[in-house]
Formats: structure tokens, C-alpha cells, sequence
């Protein structure tokens, strides 16, 4: 079989990687096509444009690249329909592969979809459209399946595949050597992904440094953002004594002691490694205020979604102040609150399903074709 897969994401791009690896063990023939990254490249798809290319955030950034997105539209659809694949696999990524699910119907391509973007979240309506698009979804939260079922529209929940990943990592016992880090406790700090974003929140988290002399603090960079952004921003805070790990997040992880944590996929990582966080999340005015009149969620780290309570504090928009990031990593410190957050990350991850996630998908996805 020829899959065509596309990820715009460095998440998409870590389960699509997964994704590829069962789909080989499924179907030993399999030729993949792929939007994504280099994980999965090192899987074995042909990537043909990188995830590093798509990251546009907010309503002001779309707007503003327009012509880089619409060009975007026309090569994926010319690549598509010059390659002929026997299905079209999206994971996530809803604002691009959304459109893409609706042309690819008119061109009779049959279409999955891995990964159900956050309709429960905002514009429900968008399901009708998936109906009319998509042969099958696969959905990786276990309240998505009621979910669509409210709009008769059958899905396969598979599990999460962070549940694969985080439980056969091995965390090398050398990390804090190789990055020149002593035996205090560490604090990681994860400003997220797109460049808009940690330039944003790396800048808020770096005024706390200075107030916990007892710890290390510990930067996640980005797989697609190289050192010197990072260091461009730490030099302009006057901060000294910010370490920085490249492509290392679950070592660091699996040493840290607190984080301070991007709202987004690494939230629910930094719980299934049982590090006490605080979720952070600033946006830019308008884009925040559009987003505040479409949003329709409790909660906007997957940490408390899942949970449907407020395990772990977030702070949004005017919430996140040094003061306020102060206080709330203070409490994180605290024993007695970091053993309740820890105890409570373990019946999260009990509702997360069975491990297998990937596996599962692959081999439903292979019996569907036939």
C-alpha cells in the first residue's frame, strides 16, 4: 500500500514516526510519503516538506503568511495527486489537513485521520465536515469517542501513544554530566515549540530564575530551533546560569524536579514523567481575545481536560506574572503538594487506556483497507 501522511507539528511528527514504524510491521510492502520531521524520516518516510515550514500560530501570524500557506495548499495537492497514494493519513494539524480531508474527497482519495483535532474544544460544527471527509478517525483521548458519538459518528479510540513513548525511554545516566549540570534539583522549563512562542514564554519563566539559588534551571530546545535563538533571549534577560538541552526533553524530564510548562502535547508528557508543573500560556491580544470567544473548555492544558479537574495550576494570559509564576513554583516545591500532584498524574494515566496505541491504529487502519 502507498500511504500519504502529513504532520505540521513537532508532536505530529513524534507519533507519526510511531505511526510509520506499526504501519511497516503491518504492511511490510508499505511505501510513505510524508509531511513532517525528521523523526519520521528516520522511520522511513520520504519527507517531503518539513514540519519547521508550517508553524504559523495565532490569527495574526496566518494572516500574515497567507502566501506561504496557500502556496503550501497548491504543492500538497499537485504532490498528492502526482503520487497516487492508496490512502491520505493526517495527524492533527486541523487548521491545514482539514482542507486537505475535503479535497482529497473530490478527488476520491480515501482519507484517515490520526490524532482528532480539538473540536470538543472549539467550532463542534467542524464535525459535520469530518463526516462528510473522512472514512475513519482514530482519537487518542478517552472523551473524544462520547464526543463524536453525540454527532452519530463512530470513531476508534486506540489509547495514547504518549503511553508507549514515555514508558520505553531509557533515561541515560550520564545527562547531567554531558550538560554540565551539578547535583541540585532541576527545574525544566519548556517555552514550547514555534519560535513565536518561546520567545514569548522563555522571557517570563527567566524572571524566576534568579529567586531559586538552590536549583538548576534546565531550557527543552526545540528539535527544529537552534541554539542561538535560545541564547538570543537569554542574554537579553540578564540571566546567567540558564543551562540549555537540545533534543533531550524526556532526559530531562526524567531528572527534573518541577517544570515550568508551555500549554500544549508537553503538558501531558511532563505528567506521564511525574514531574509537578505549572501550565503556562500567553498569546497575543487579539489572537487570545478571538480565541476566548471560541473556546469552549474548563481547562486548557490536556492534563486537567483528561482529568475534567484542575490537577496542575494554570496560568493564562494576565494570570502569567513573574509574581504569579513565583508563587505558584514555591508550592510546587513544597512536598506535601508536589506527593498530591504525583498521585494524582497516576489516575490520569489509568485514563489514558492501554499502551499499544500505535499499534492498534496501524492495524486497524491496514484491516480497513483491505
Amino acid at each position: 500500500m502507498r500511504y500519504y501522511i502529513i504532520a505540521g507539528e513537532a508532536s505530529g511528527d513524534l507519533h507519526g514516526a510511531n505511526l510509520i514504524k506499526a504501519l511497516r510491521q503491518e504492511d511490510p510492502q508499505a511505501e510513505i510519503r510524508a509531511w513532517g520531521g525528521d523523526l519520521m524520516a528516520e522511520a522511513g518516510a520520504e519527507v517531503v516538506k518539513h514540519y519547521r515550514d508550517l508553524a504559523f500560530m495565532g490569527f495574526l501570524e496566518v494572516a500574515r503568511n497567507l502566501g506561504a500557506i496557500l502556496r503550501n495548499f497548491k504543492f500538497c495537492k499537485t504532490d498528492i495527486a502526482a503520487w497516487q497514494p492508496d490512502v491520505l493519513i493526517l495527524i492533527d494539524y486541523p487548521g491545514f489537513n482539514l482542507r486537505m480531508a475535503k479535497w482529497a474527497k473530490t478527488q476520491q482519495i480515501r482519507v484517515f485521520y490520526y490524532i482528532s483535532p480539538q473540536l470538543w474544544a472549539w467550532h463542534s460544527s467542524r464535525v459535520h465536515g469530518i463526516k462528510a471527509t473522512v472514512e475513519r478517525m482514530y482519537v487518542i483521548l478517552p472523551f473524544e469517542q462520547e464526543f463524536y458519538r453525540r454527532y452519530d459518528c463512530e470513531v476508534d479510540f486506540v489509547g495514547h501513544p504518549l503511553l508507549d513513548v514515555v514508558t520505553d525511554f531509557v533515561p541515560p545516566p550520564d545527562f547531567r554530566q554531558n550538560n554540565g549540570l551539578d547535583e541540585r534539583p532541576i527545574i525544566a522549563l519548556l517555552p514550547g515549540s514555534r519560535r513565536q512562542e518561546i520567545n514569548r514564554m522563555l522571557e517570563l519563566m527567566l524572571k524566576v530564575v534568579p529567586q531559586f539559588p538552590g536549583y538548576q534551571f534546565v531550557i527543552a530546545g526545540a528539535p527544529a530551533v537552534p541554539r542561538h535563538f535560545y541564547d538570543d533571549i537569554i542574554q537579553a534577560s540578564g540571566i546567567r546560569n540558564v543551562f540549555w538541552t537540545g533534543n533531550q526533553t524526556y532526559a530531562l524530564l526524567s531528572h527534573a524536579h518541577a517544570a515550568l510548562v508551555t500549554s500544549g502535547t508537553a503538558t501531558l508528557e511532563t505528567a506521564l514523567f511525574g514531574v509537578p508543573q505549572v501550565v503556562c500560556y500567553r498569546g497575543g491580544r487579539l489572537s487570545y481575545f478571538i480565541g476566548r470567544l471560541l473556546v469552549n473548555v474548563k481547562y486548557i492544558s490536556l492534563v486537567n481536560l483528561i482529568a475534567d479537574r484542575p490537577i496542575v495550576k494554570e496560568l493564562i494570559q494576565n494570570d502569567l506574572t513573574p509574581e504569579n509564576l513565583h508563587e505558584q513554583l514555591t508550592l510546587l516545591l513544597d512536598e506535601q503538594h508536589s506527593a498530591y500532584i504525583r498521585q494524582a498524574y497516576q489516575t490520569l494515566r489509568a485514563a489514558l487506556g492501554a499502551s499499544g496505541a500505535s499499534a492498534r491504529a496501524a492495524q486497524l487502519m491496514v484491516e480497513r483497507l483491505g
